[in-house]
């Protein structure tokens, strides 16, 4: 029994919804987002409520019912509040810079590394407290993620200073170095 896929849909206001098949057209105020459900699974709108069915039992409907109605409910809320990430870069000469749509690394590498945003998402960058802090939104939740994971892949935090580029709130673990570990044993 899937309990996420049971879970009604609440529509907000200022979201219109449109069933056609297996294809679910949402429009809301940050712009049109489609989303198609997988195969035995169909979608029914009652009274500004979206119900996710499931056809029959097979384990493979069963496995892609929950799955259905999670991306379902992350389309909705795309186009009615959309997605942000925020990521901050740590370390001394850490630079981020916009060119067009494009963003431009200076990550501790001796080059430049650029970055192309997915379809339908934008990056923002801003100074604050002296450091770069680079916003990543959009309305399409996984184009979002997918983003802000390859800026953070251009240098990950390191667990000894913590210098990289990490999600706003991330918390690194930081080991002690070898000096502060040998430093008791004499």
């Amino acid at each position: 029994m899937s309990r996420i896929g049971n879970k009604v849909i609440d529509v907000p206001a200022g979201v219109s919804v449109e069933i056609n098949g297996s294809v679910v057209t949402c429009k809301g105020p940050k712009g049109e987002a489609t989303c198609v459900l997988n195969h035995g699974i169909s979608a029914k709108l009652e009274e500004n409520k979206i119900h996710v069915v499931r056809e029959n039992d097979t384990k493979q409907v069963k496995q892609n019912h929950g799955t259905s109605r999670a991306n379902l409910h992350n389309t909705i809320v795309g186009v009615s509040e959309g997605y942000t990430k925020v990521l901050q870069m740590e370390g001394i000469g850490y630079k981020a810079v916009m060119q067009g749509e494009d963003i431009i690394l200076n990550a501790g590498y001796s080059h430049q590394v650029t970055i192309k945003p997915n379809v339908g998402v934008k990056i923002s960058v801003a100074t604050v407290n002296n450091k770069p802090e680079i916003t990543v939104s959009g309305i399409d939740k996984q184009a979002v993620g997918q983003t802000a994971a390859r800026i953070r892949e251009v240098r990950p935090p390191e667990p000894y200073l913590g210098k990289g580029i990490r999600y706003k709130g991330e918390r690194i673990i930081l080991k002690e170095g070898k000096r502060a570990a040998g430093a008791g044993k004499k």
